[in-house]
């Protein structure tokens, strides 16, 4: 009940505190789309970057 003031302006000014969905939804995807296609073109470096890394701790 402590968030009903809250709650209340938000309906008032049209204003909902929950965020835009498919605007996270979309970034998202987009984040995701971006990371798939970086891996498609440098795949074989990124993994000559991890084993090197992992294998200078050894």
């Amino acid at each position: 009940m402590h968030h009903l003031p809250a709650r209340l302006h938000a309906r008032i000014l049209g204003r909902d505190e929950r965020g835009d969905v498919p605007g996270w939804v979309l970034i998202t995807i987009m984040t995701v789309a971006l990371v798939v296609a970086i891996w498609a073109v440098a795949e074989t470096e990124l993994r000559r970057m991890l084993s090197d890394a992992l294998n200078s701790v050894r």
